[in-house]
């Protein structure tokens, strides 16, 4: 179920939302970031590696969403590690009893809820702040720490493999989905965080979004290029030219997700009289 987007750096697509898990090949192993979603997935994930005598050494979750903090036993028990940030955000979030069965009820698609391994979610190590770089014993992966679409999101670049590991950013099925909750100017986020992107982007031959299609170099400024108009129309609340959004959009449910994003904009500019 793998497949190789650069030298060791391989990659399985989900079957929600094309989610994809990275593996990185270290000396002893890999590095997995973002390991999937489905416990039938990560078994068949799990059994891949094992096969390849590339044993999990590490893991990293890029942001505090839950689909992105999963974990499966057959990984083992490597260290698990995400931002400060992402850790305090996850420690807070998952603080009570019923906070898993929240997050089932509430934020899992009820026909795959059964399929979603939650008895390993969110147990991560924060880095401490301003870490550069992941520790372990593997291609240097670089952390570019920003606060768009989720606080202490992460997006990881392996430079001397080519591979930029964006996160729920820069993806060809999914319009940029802001922090709305967390900050106090989530479309100067974003536009933050496409610009730390567009500084790590020369030398990039592989993107890896969390969610969508790999791109290759031709993509990547591409994909910011489309990120920062759509969050430009959405501050100037205008309608997009985005296929992301249109009667072409590789997912119904997004022009809901637009329409919210531009309602909470609006009452957030009504509120404190100022734009966006």
């Amino acid at each position: 179920m793998l497949r190789q987007v650069a030298e060791g750096v391989l990659i399985h697509e989900s079957e929600f939302c094309q989610s994809n898990a990275v593996a990185v090949q270290g000396r002893a192993g890999v590095l997995l970031i973002d390991p999937g979603v489905q416990d039938h997935e990560m078994t068949c994930l799990a059994t891949d590696l094992r096969e390849l005598h590339q044993p999990v050494m590490a893991g990293f979750s890029t942001h505090p969403h839950w689909d992105h903090l999963l974990w499966h036993a057959g990984f083992g028990a490597a260290p698990r590690y995400g931002t400060a940030r992402c850790a305090a955000t996850v420690r807070a979030r998952l603080s009570d009893a019923g906070a898993k069965a929240r997050i089932a009820a509430q934020l899992i698609p009820p026909d795959i809820a059964e399929q979603v391994p939650l008895d390993l979610l969110g147990l991560i190590t924060g880095l401490p702040a301003g870490t550069a770089r992941i520790p372990w014993d593997g291609p240097q992966v670089r952390i570019i720490e920003h606060q768009a679409h989720a606080p202490g999101h992460a997006a990881l670049l392996i430079e001397e493999r080519g591979v930029l590991v964006a996160g729920d950013m820069l993806s060809d099925v999914l319009i940029p989905m802001l922090n709305l909750n967390d900050t106090a100017d989530p479309i100067e986020d974003y536009l933050a965080a496409l610009r730390l992107l567009e500084g790590a982007a020369d030398g990039v031959d592989v993107l890896v979004p969390g969610h969508g299609s790999v791109g290759g170099a031709d993509q990547v400024h591409a994909r910011i290029d489309q990120d920062r108009a759509y969050v430009n129309a959405l501050r100037n609340a205008q309608a997009p030219s985005d296929p992301r959004v249109g009667p072409s959009a590789t997912y119904d449910w997004v022009p809901g997700v637009h329409e919210r994003q531009l309602q909470h904009l609006a009452r957030r500019s009504e509120r404190d009289g100022t734009p966006g």
